[in-house]
């Protein structure tokens, strides 16, 4: 679902990625790791379009980002650090209307019925966004995912700043939709949910992917251990 090849990005003499190889398989949880300036945020900007590649590809459903940026998006959902929504509306309007901008039309009760499945509470439905915590912000954004029916979920520090509470539900909601197929890249530096949900773990340091590998094949101990020892070679 999620595929990038030899990607690189230079910023002038600075290179951001280095020849980067990595896919996202539907059903997978792949976190990227790595200090900041390691080249995660850049990797999730290259696959939303955001930024051009310098050399190299990346395909989401097998469309290539750089010729079909528009098409492309239709199959993804993105969630970063700090999820902007419209603060004087609603998280019941602002889905309907993020929703509308992704062509997707639903009544009042099937806009309920996605907030309710992404986890927020009921007596926040109608009350304005800024009455809102990071974590339910977050939930507008995986009910989003599910309005758009995102095939792919792309997603930047999404639990930095989160209580361990609100990172746990966040959590869950993830394994939700890798139960759906939903294919997911996380840029994040909790070592601890990144072994929690993740299927594939990937260390990035100075713009290069240095470790990859299944997430079932290390302890927490093991990851800890090989991400500092990694990070500081």
């Amino acid at each position: 679902m999620l595929n990038a090849t030899q990607l690189t990005k230079e910023y002038g003499n600075f290179l951001a990625l280095n020849s980067l190889n990595i896919s996202v398989n539907i059903g997978d949880i792949y976190c990227l790791l790595g200090a900041n300036g390691a080249g995660k945020s850049t990797t999730i900007n290259l696959f939303l379009g955001f930024i051009q590649p310098t050399n190299g590809k990346v395909e989401i459903n097998g469309l290539d980002v750089s010729q079909k940026a528009t098409e492309s998006k239709q199959y993804i959902a993105y969630i970063p650090e700090n999820l902007m929504l419209y603060p004087n509306l609603t998280g019941l309007e602002n889905l309907a209307y993020f929703a509308g901008l992704a062509k997707k039309r639903y009544t009042k009760t099937q806009l309920i019925g996605l907030l309710n499945e992404a986890g927020l509470q009921a007596d926040f439905h109608e009350k304005r966004v800024s009455a809102y915590s990071k974590g339910m912000r977050q939930k507008v954004g995986i009910a989003l995912a599910l309005a758009k029916d995102a095939k792919a979920l792309l997603l930047d520090e999404p639990t930095s700043g989160l209580d361990p509470q609100a990172s746990n539900e966040f959590s869950n909601l993830l394994l939700k939709l890798k139960s759906k197929g939903v294919a997911t890249l996380m840029a994040t530096h909790d070592l601890f949910r990144a072994k929690q949900v993740g299927t594939h773990i990937g260390i990035m340091k100075q713009g290069v992917l240095v470790k990859s590998f299944k997430a079932e094949e290390v302890s927490l101990a093991d990851l800890e251990k090989i991400y500092l020892e990694t990070i500081n070679a």
